[in-house]
């Protein structure tokens, strides 16, 4: 490869995304096709949280149902991706380089956080995917080490991929369902925010989201799915230029914002 990838944030939305999915999908697929074929993907997903980073190394990965209570069809749909043990190594070296402690998993597969957007993006699931857990409990700045951890891959054809979204309250989301009505003002105020923070590359404000943005608690009464947008933020190396490639809320509170970061030297 002739320059670095860029790392990616994107959305997986609630699991119906995956039946319907609309313009931001379609970014999703533009976006990848733009791209060079990466050697690997390193899937970053809010839905898998661990003590320590955790690399998986299966050989295949099961396409992972953990969700409840959604249209019949969608327990039906399948990603036959394929894992890589050499990737997955470097991926474990890199992480370790860094001064992480690293663990593997045999067992893992995707969970919806991954299969969903990566049917978008590589439909045929050629490229080998390297799934890789979240520390919730460190929040932001452990985040972002972690992505950290991964810059040199680009140089290596790896696409770092970040999967949660800008804004996730569930009690929001229920609500929504059970009495309609339209989007509220914070989802629109947060992300609006975030993308000018971002695209300032202010790191000190991003990192403390919480207490600087209007409705940054609303918006992720949790951390882990704003934390895949830090992984990804890190992966492209220092001084790093975010590009928003779409924007828009689905389900009422669910922002479906996707971002590139693009390491400075890059075109």
């Amino acid at each position: 490869m002739t320059a670095p990838l860029p790392s990616l944030f994107v959305p997986h939305g609630a699991p119906t995304f995956a039946l319907t999915p609309g313009a931001a999908g379609a970014a999703l697929r533009e976006q990848a096709a733009a791209l060079p074929r990466p050697r690997a993907i390193v899937m970053v997903s809010a839905h898998w949280d661990t003590a320590m980073p955790t690399v998986g190394v299966a050989g295949k990965l099961d396409t992972i149902h953990d969700f409840w209570g959604f249209p019949e069809p969608l327990y039906r749909l399948n990603y036959p991706a394929s894992g890589c043990r050499e990737a997955a190594n470097e991926v474990i070296e890199a992480i370790a380089a860094a001064g992480l402690p690293v663990a593997c998993d045999e067992q893992r597969g995707l969970d919806h956080g991954g299969w969903i957007p990566l049917r978008l993006m590589y439909p045929d699931a050629d490229v080998p995917v390297i799934p890789l857990s979240l520390q919730s409990q460190g929040g932001p700045a452990q985040a972002l080490r972690l992505g950290q951890a991964l810059a040199g891959l680009a140089q290596r054809g790896f696409l770092v991929i970040g999967s949660g979204n800008l804004t996730h309250n569930l009690r929001d989301f229920q609500r929504a369902y059970a009495q309609g009505g339209g989007v509220p003002a914070y989802v629109r105020e947060f992300t609006q925010w975030l993308a000018e923070r971002a695209a300032a590359a202010d790191l000190d404000a991003l990192l403390d989201y919480r207490a600087q943005a209007p409705g940054g608690a609303q918006a992720h009464p949790s951390d882990e799915h704003l934390l895949p947008f830090y992984v990804a933020l890190g992966a492209a190396g220092p001084a790093a230029e975010a590009r928003r490639f779409h924007a828009g809320v689905d389900d009422y509170v669910i922002a479906m914002d996707a971002y590139a970061f693009w390491p400075r030297s890059s075109t």
